[in-house]
């Protein structure tokens, strides 16, 4: 009985957990999205991060399952972003129905823009949160994304 209660109160630790870094991510995500220009969504600056984190191209399919959207929701995603320069859909030289999609320069500088307006909130938050406390819960939460990211694929 007590390896089952154990059990319990580890289980409501958990989802207490995953639930404050949800609504972390609900509260944070729109405020961002609030501060970005030129109209830009926070799915299209994932998008444009996205190029920094991992690589210069993909395919539409692989940025769906980057993201975990339907082909559909990305292919809206692009369409977007390349009507306003900030990336490129190309045909790939090795498939003649599949897509190529590379980040433009005018879509590096609109990620960066993107960063550089969130600055006065970041400064902000920076205020009330010690540097190392951050550094050690990012190590962390590297952690637990990259289980996570990982465990997607079984």
């Amino acid at each position: 009985m007590n390896k089952t209660r154990k059990t319990a109160e580890d289980n409501i630790a958990l989802f207490t957990y995953f639930n404050e870094i949800a609504i972390i991510s609900q509260l944070a995500g729109t405020m961002f999205e609030r501060s970005l220009p030129d109209g830009l969504t926070s799915s299209q600056f994932a998008v444009l991060n996205w190029f920094f984190r991992v690589g210069d191209e993909a395919s539409p399919s692989r940025l769906a399952t980057a993201f975990q959207v339907t082909a559909g929701a990305m292919t809206n995603t692009l369409k977007k972003l390349e009507s306003k320069g900030l990336i490129k859909v190309e045909p790939d030289s090795s498939s003649g129905r599949k897509k190529r999609v590379t980040i433009t320069a005018q879509g590096r500088r609109m990620r960066d823009k993107g960063i550089a307006s969130a600055a006065p909130l970041l400064a902000e938050f920076a205020a009330s949160f010690p540097a190392d406390t951050i550094n050690r819960q990012t190590k962390e939460l590297q952690k637990v994304r990259q289980y996570l990211d990982e465990y997607r694929y079984r």
